[in-house]
């Protein structure tokens, strides 16, 4: 109850001192903010460019308390379109890109220069908040199943594109079940481009990882229909011990047409990273908005994955990961009373 108190005072600060600054800075020169997202056809996308318009108040808005925008004074933030984790951080590392939406085991990985980044350390990676968890879709078409992931062996299958951390996890998986790319057909493929290949019979199953409803799978659901496979608690496990940040999780009956049962899937979490070298003070601005009322409408009325999107599990595993939340955003959670 005081963490939700002292949240509800600080967010109402954040709206009124938002507001009030925005309305003398409208000679102010524009910031510019990219955030890196994924494919068109997947989560990232549409929930990147819903936080861009949340955090954004170009100079010469109207300010908050008229009706205007609530995002940080004179910042202009953009959701750009690319292949998701892998490139969303390293860009980050280089400077190409402000901030990017990656998955948790991906970010880990690249930020210790572990696995597939042995020796490639990415240390300027730091964390604005935990968003939603992403659930693996292993799509077949329809009356297709399988065992295990086994039996994906000599199968035409969609990995996902190169640039992605569906495809890094994806390859460890199957891995493990003596599935490579030396015994299997794949394909490095975005979700709409699988999507369009599966429903061509060009693919027999194809990964992706993202939060449902996932908008290209929706539509072949509604049009050529398709399964998904619900893992068994025991390859949970495996995939568990495989790779820490896969953690059981389920995408319940209905939400895609003709898939009338529950799919138990593992699902790793997606987060907003953010480079060291931003000032402590612009993504203070920009946690402070991300959780402000009107941002909080609009993640309510945009993709339905914008709903799991809170401050209270904003720091959801963040601890464990061993990537350090960015300054700005430790103060604003501390403030809040979400950090102690």
């Amino acid at each position: 109850m005081l963490k939700t108190k002292l949240f509800a005072k600080a967010a109402v600060a954040a709206v009124i001192t938002l507001g009030s600054i925005a309305a003398t800075v409208q000679a102010a020169d524009p910031t510019f903010f990219r955030i890196g997202t994924g494919g068109a056809g997947g989560t990232y996308f549409p929930i990147g460019g819903t936080i861009a318009n949340g955090i954004s108040a170009p100079p010469g808005s109207r300010p908050c308390d008229s009706g205007g925008q609530c995002g940080v004074p004179g910042l202009i933030a953009i959701a750009q379109s690319t292949t998701a984790s892998v490139f969303n951080n390293a860009a980050v590392q280089n400077g190409e890109l402000e901030a990017g939406l990656a998955a948790a085991d991906v970010t880990r990985s690249m930020f210790m220069g572990e696995g597939k980044f042995e020796g490639k350390p990415h240390p300027k990676l730091r964390i604005v908040a935990n968003l939603y968890p992403e659930d693996l879709h292993l799509v077949m078409p329809k009356g297709s199943t399988i065992s295990n992931l086994g039996d994906l062996a000599d199968k035409r299958v969609g990995i996902a594109q190169a640039g992605s951390g569906t495809q890094v996890a994806v390859l460890q998986m199957l891995e493990a079940w003596g599935v490579t790319r030396d015994n299997m057909d794949e394909a490095e493929l975005n979700n709409s481009q699988s999507a369009e290949r599966l429903a061509d019979g060009q693919l027999d199953a194809y990964f992706y990882a993202a939060g449902w409803p996932v908008a290209a799978m929706v539509q072949l659901a509604s049009t050529k229909g398709m399964e998904l496979h619900s893992f068994s608690a025991e390859d949970l496990q495996k995939i568990n011990d495989i790779i820490p940040a896969y953690i059981p999780s389920k995408i319940p009956s209905g939400v895609y047409e003709g898939v009338s049962n529950d799919v138990l899937t593992p699902a790793v979490s997606a987060l907003m990273v953010v480079s060291s070298d931003l000032s402590d003070e612009l993504v203070y601005g920009i946690t402070q908005a991300m959780w402000n009322d009107n941002t909080r409408k609009l993640l309510d009325n945009g993709h339905a994955k914008g709903k799991q999107i809170t401050p209270e599990t904003a720091l959801d595993g963040v601890a464990a990961l061993g990537v350090p939340l960015h300054p700005g955003a430790e103060k604003f959670y501390k403030e809040a009373g979400l950090l102690k």
